[in-house]
């Protein structure tokens, strides 16, 4: 009796395992949809001409005090206003400045004031005030679907950006 025991314990394990498993792909699978989906409705951004044209005004390049960067924003003040976030409508669009003076899409920001907020079911983070934007408390998700973020997807700052080369854009 005891070794059915074991056995039926076993089997039990092995089905909460793969259960795990499951669900995990099936997160990672929602991420990779939201990151592809976000990509497909701003590719338009690639050009960072499109971006200016569209409203979107640049302020100073971001960087982390850990490491890594997000790069410089290009903010529209009007989609601010935004109660619900829109798709195809990123707050802010984030560009590396690259060595050669051209500004490489790398992610979007998407920000709201009322929160909590998401999109596609991610959740959005949380920034109090004082902040370094000198915004009132907002919720923001930042997408990195042009440039890999090895702190996944939806971290803030990306430790493969660097705005070294801050200075060098615009042309």
């Amino acid at each position: 009796m005891n070794v059915v025991s074991r056995a039926s314990g076993l089997a039990l394990l092995s089905l909460f395992a793969a259960g795990v498993a499951a669900s995990g792909a099936s997160a990672e699978n929602g991420r990779d949809l939201l990151v592809d989906q976000v990509r497909m409705a701003n590719a338009r951004f690639n050009d960072v001409s499109v971006a200016v044209a569209e409203g979107y005004a640049p302020i100073p390049c971001a960087s982390g005090v850990d490491g890594g960067a997000m790069g410089v924003h290009y903010v529209n003040a009007n989609y601010l206003k935004d109660a619900v976030p829109d798709l195809k409508r990123p707050q802010a669009v984030m560009y590396e400045p690259t060595d050669d003076g051209r500004m490489a899409l790398v992610a979007v920001e998407y920000i709201t004031f009322k929160g909590p907020a998401s999109l596609g079911g991610q959740l959005f983070n949380f920034n109090g005030a004082p902040n370094r934007y000198g915004l009132d408390p907002f919720y923001e998700l930042h997408v990195w679907a042009w440039k890999a973020n090895p702190r996944g997807p939806f971290a803030d700052m990306n430790p493969d950006v660097t705005c070294a080369h801050a200075g060098a854009h615009g042309k």
